[in-house]
């Protein structure tokens, strides 16, 4: 009822110093804030990698994952949310260890392991939805998101989570980054380069896992995609980069919680929607400050000749 009539209340206005009062005001919105803070944090770490990698179709698999995950442990009497860690990590060592994690020569054997992983997950979900034999309420939060529930246990666990994936990148994240950006060479200076794709596969199956309770199992991408690839399309340097996605994914998550709270529509139709404006509208300057023009043209002949 608390959050029924809170909602029912909120009303932006041109003050944001008042409308972050709003924000702020009631428990519920408070922990959703924080763990959409947290989840964004790790997410644009471990999202900046994956869009390095090129591996956003394993993850998706993964995100896809969590709906099986929560409907299987729904069915179980367990809590969603060991169900979207279970699931999500049983399929990223699948994916990891079938294909060769990364291997030169195992890519189409990734992608068809991947798919085949992705559509086995989604008819498992489907099955233990149908099997689920009590009153499954707002069941679409399980795909679209939801942040009315967050409870402040949960906002901890996902802290602590966080925590230990951003620890693990923290100790992996220079050899990750050399096997990334040339593997076979990498490979070839010594670099455990199986062992870290597959390893790289389980902390995405767990950022998956802790992103999909806040924006959902469809809507995972938002926070683990766009933000990351924005980043990289506005600078190449890596430092900068990947802090820039980070603070992406905190502000876009920020403004969808907002947007949600003020208009009262789903936080994962928000989070997604802004992101793909954000990465919209970097793509087009991207696109704008690489087409030539002729000043652009006679700036960069006057350089050749100098040189």
């Amino acid at each position: 009822m608390l959050i029924a009539s809170a909602l029912a209340e909120a009303g932006s206005s041109l003050d944001p110093i008042s409308d972050l009062n709003q924000l702020t005001a009631f428990p519920f919105m408070v922990n959703a804030l924080e763990a959409g803070t947290v989840v964004a944090v790790m997410a644009g770490v471990v999202g900046w990698f994956m869009v390095l990698r090129r591996q956003t179709f394993a993850g998706h698999t993964l995100s896809v994952m969590a709906f099986p995950g929560a409907t299987g442990a729904l069915l179980m009497g367990l809590s969603a949310a060991a169900g979207y860690f279970a699931f999500s990590a049983l399929a990223a060592l699948i994916i990891g260890v079938s294909a060769g994690a990364q291997t030169p020569g195992n890519r189409g054997q990734e992608s068809a392991i991947t798919g085949a992983v992705q559509a086995f997950g989604l008819a498992c979900g489907f099955l233990f939805l149908s099997l689920y034999r009590g009153v499954l309420a707002n069941y679409e939060s399980l795909l679209f998101g939801s942040f009315l529930g967050i409870t402040r246990g949960q906002v901890l666990a996902l802290a602590l989570v966080a925590a230990l994936t951003l620890g693990v990148m923290a100790i992996v994240g220079r050899p990750l980054l050399f096997a990334s950006l040339d593997e076979g060479v990498a490979r070839a200076r010594g670099v455990p380069t199986r062992c870290l794709g597959v390893g790289f596969l389980l902390l995405l199956g767990l950022a998956v896992a802790e992103t999909a309770q806040i924006t959902g199992a469809l809507l995972v991408f938002a926070l683990l995609v766009a933000p990351p690839a924005t980043a990289q399309l506005i600078t190449t340097r890596i430092g900068a980069s990947l802090a820039l996605s980070v603070i992406l994914g905190v502000l876009i998550t920020w403004v969808g919680l907002a947007l949600a709270y003020f208009y009262s529509h789903p936080v994962g139709f928000y989070v997604t929607t802004v992101a793909f404006v954000v990465y919209v509208l970097a793509r087009v300057a991207r696109a704008v400050a690489d087409h030539p023009t002729p000043a652009r043209d006679r700036v960069r002949a006057s350089g050749a000749e100098a040189a």
